[in-house]
Parts: C-alpha cells; structure tokens; sequence
C-alpha cells in the first residue's frame, strides 16, 4: 500500500494549489481528480465563461466603433463556434500548465474517484479500466467542491433547459433565452447572450438583480440591462415548463407565459459531498450539507481537512485557493486561521461589479455609524476617454474613525479596482489614508481616492452639493 504525507481529493483551484504549497513545504502529496484538473472553474466555469464573455464584449465594441471614431465599412457578426473553440484552446492551455506545474513539484497526480476510509486510507477507483486502488495518507484534503443546482419540477435536459455549463458547449446561438437566475453567473450570461444578439429575459425570485450585492449596485445594474434592452422580471419564479419541437415555453407565478428557445437555469449549486465516505468515517455536516470545519479548516476528524464549496462559505475559486493554502499549513504542523475579512468578490457583467466587505444595508443592521462616499465613474477623464461611463464607486467607513468597512463598485475594471480596497479593509485602513495616497491620472483608481474625498465632503470634483 502507497504511503503519503498528505492526500487531496478534488483537483480544482482549491485542490490543486493545496497540492503544490504541499509539495513546496517537502510532502509526499497525491491528488486525486475523477474529471478534469483544474475542475469547474477552470473547465466549465471561471475561465470559460470569461473568454467567452471577452469575445461578446470585443463584439460589442466592433459594433459600436463609429462612436469612437472609427468606421468599420464591412460590418461585424459574431462566430460563436469559432468563439467556443478559442474558449476550447484557452481551458486547454491552461489545464496543461496545471499538469505541467504539478509535476515539476513532484505531485503525484491520479484521475479517479477518491473516497475516505477509516484508518487514514483513502480508496480510489480509477477511470481507467475502473480499478480499486487503496491508499494511506497521514493528512488528508477534500476538496470536490460543487455542481449546477437544478429546480424542483424544472429538470435538466442539456437540450432545451440546460446549467451553465451545457451552455459553454453551444455551437450556434440561440435566437431567444430565458435565464431563470439573476444572481452572478445568470447576469454574467445574460450580458454576453445579449452582446451577440439574443434576446434575452431573466426571471430572479428576489427583488433585485445579483441580491448579494449592495442595494444601489443592484439598481444601477437594473438600469444596464433596461439599455440593453435584457427584460428582467424580479419578484418572481418560474412554476412550469413545457417543451415543444422548437422551443420551450415557462409559466410564472403570476401566470404569464414565455417563450424562448432555450432556458438556462443559473439557481445556485450544489455540494459535491455525496459518495465521498463522509459516514464512514464520521465527518460531521452542517444544516445545508456542508462539511463542518474550524478556524484552521479541519473537520471533526482529526487530520482530515476541507476546503473550498463543500464547506458552505464563500464558493469562490479564489478563496477555495486561499484556504487551500491555509489547510496544507495546517496540516502539515504550521498553526494558521482563515481571515475573511476582506474577500473580494467580482461579477464580470458589462460593466463589471466588484465588492469587498459589508453592505450599506448589512453595516446598518450590524448598528454600525457610517458615513458613505461615492463617486460616478463619468466625471473621470479616463473614463470620458475610453467612452466607458457607466458606473460608481461608494466606499463605507465607519463614522469617526473613517475606517473603511465596505467597497463597491459596478463600472469598466471594477473586478481589478477592487483589491486596493480589499488591502485597506484587511489592514484596517483608513478613509483619510485612501484619500492622501496619490493615485495616477488620468485613471479609474482615481475615482477610489475622490470617492474617499466624498466620505467627508472634500471631493475635488464634485460640486459640494449634489440636491
């Protein structure tokens, strides 16, 4: 039987970087992947959706180039299966140089199903030829993460109601698609759907557009789809669905009928705890089916650690990569605690929305004094020079102390904005510190240090009183 310092099951962005610090740090590490290294993120979501989201949006640009000057005497129109097939070659690329990364470490990699088992060993059947291998791991790391979530009575077929994931596999467009979802991925199809043409509805069941978000946010995002003619029905759900030869036909709850060729249901996920041996070695769960795990990522087993969606906290591939880090550690007799404070978070609409901290609404709750700054992001020079306008800055600090709490933008490079923000908020930052750091003109950063200026209304350009 093969021995190890330390066994990851799940080779997404968690799995994979916990396998290489692991190697950094001089361990005998075996991962194990039964799909794809790199997992969802790398092959059915994060990248993906991105290079797509890319190609719609350089679309969008070709299209409206006379405003910039510029006269496209042929005209453009979107390839969209040359554009999946680029998205093809960009996962490729990259789940290469995943491989390549953890065998320069001395990863030992296995692409099989993986499961616990008492005693410290893991078993593991092969895809290949389906074999039974069992190993012994000294610390073990789980870390399979999730799948689409689908909705009671509204069933997956990956041919007229189909996940996120089967929509990265169409070869033509469709002419019209119904998006039951306006959280952050919905919003992110819908957008790109939009931007090559289709015409596009979106259902959401709470009030607003992406909920998670900060309440002004949603609203000017709201006013983005309205420009780009994207209907969004919130309030609302989808209570019935009937297929035809040609399309396919959803009833809402308030009985109106829509008909579109496709339906993408973008309703959440679901953990990827089942069939993992959890029960035979006792791993205790949460009230939603998470893996329960404290301040240093280990569960209720000693030496058996988990990380990233199948904890139930943050699901996103950036903080499945940090706590990878902070698990291996850990494990591997270091003594580190997850901070989430500062966790930015992006959605890669158009424009982009970025946050990082709490919410006006959630500072509010908390009883916390704050003062809130904003600044739209058309004043800046940059922004009028680029013709990308839309968008706003809004900083929350804590009264007296200006200490920064909260940071929210929607507007052109906001998911790369906001990690200036996240800093601040992580060191305990300032207002007044934001405020007095020079920022390079002419930029979009610049708008954080006028926005910082408006927390105590001292913004340079905004008139001092705006009604």
């Amino acid at each position: 039987m093969e021995r190890y310092d330390l066994v990851i099951i799940g080779a997404g962005p968690g799995g994979y970087v916990a396998a290489i610090r692991g190697a950094q740090l001089g361990a005998k590490v075996l991962l194990i992947e039964r799909d794809k290294v790199g997992g969802v993120c790398l092959n059915q979501g994060c990248i993906p959706t991105k290079t797509l989201i890319s190609s719609a949006n350089a679309f969008r640009t070709i299209s409206e180039a006379k405003r910039l000057g510029i006269i496209a005497k042929e005209g453009a129109k979107p390839d969209f299966k040359a554009m999946v097939a680029r998205k093809e070659n960009v996962v490729s690329t990259l789940v290469k140089g995943v491989k390549a990364l953890l065998k320069a470490n001395g990863v030992t990699l296995i692409e099989g199903k993986g499961s616990l088992l008492p005693e410290g060993k893991v078993r593991i059947i092969l895809n290949d030829g389906g074999e039974e291998e069992i190993v012994e791991a000294k610390r073990t790391v789980i870390a399979t993460g999730s799948k689409p979530a689908d909705l009671p009575g509204i069933p997956l077929d990956g041919e007229r109601i189909i996940s996120g994931e089967d929509a990265l596999s169409l070869t033509k467009l469709p002419g019209k698609i119904l998006i039951i979802g306006a959280g952050a991925i919905g919003s992110e199809f819908g957008m790109m759907f939009s931007a090559l043409g289709v015409e596009v509805v979106m259902v959401e069941i709470m009030e607003r557009p992406v909920p998670m978000e900060d309440a002004e946010i949603s609203s000017i995002l709201e006013r983005e789809f309205k420009k780009k003619k994207i209907k969004l029905h919130t309030g609302r759900k989808v209570v019935a669905t009937r297929k035809g030869e040609t399309g396919v036909e959803a009833e809402l709850d308030s009985g109106e009928k829509i008909e579109a060729e496709l339906i993408l249901v973008s309703v959440g996920r679901k953990l990827n705890t089942e069939g993992i041996g959890l029960e035979d070695v006792g791993i205790a769960l949460g009230k939603k089916g998470e893996i329960k795990v404290d301040a240093k990522l280990e569960t209720n087993i000693p030496g058996i650690y988990a990380i990233g969606d199948v904890i139930g906290g943050y699901m996103l591939a950036h903080v499945a990569s940090h706590e990878g880090l902070v698990a291996v550690e850990n494990a591997l007799g270091g003594s580190k605690e997850m901070d989430y404070t500062a966790v930015p978070a992006g959605i890669f609409t158009e424009p982009e929305i970025a946050s990082v901290g709490l919410t006006e609404d959630e500072a509010r709750e908390k009883g916390i004094n704050i003062k809130v700054g904003r600044f739209p992001l058309r004043v800046l020079g940059r922004a009028q020079a680029s013709g990308e306008l839309s968008g706003l800055i809004k900083l929350i600090a804590e009264e007296g102390s200006g200490k920064l709490i909260g940071a929210h933008i929607i507007g052109a490079r906001a998911t790369e904005l906001i990690h200036e923000l996240a800093l601040a908020i992580r060191l305990g930052v300032s207002a007044q510190e934001v405020e007095e750091t020079i920022h390079t003109h002419p930029t979009f950063s610049e708008g954080i240090m006028e926005a910082a200026m408006d927390l105590f209304g001292r913004s340079i350009h905004l008139p001092p009183s705006r009604g």
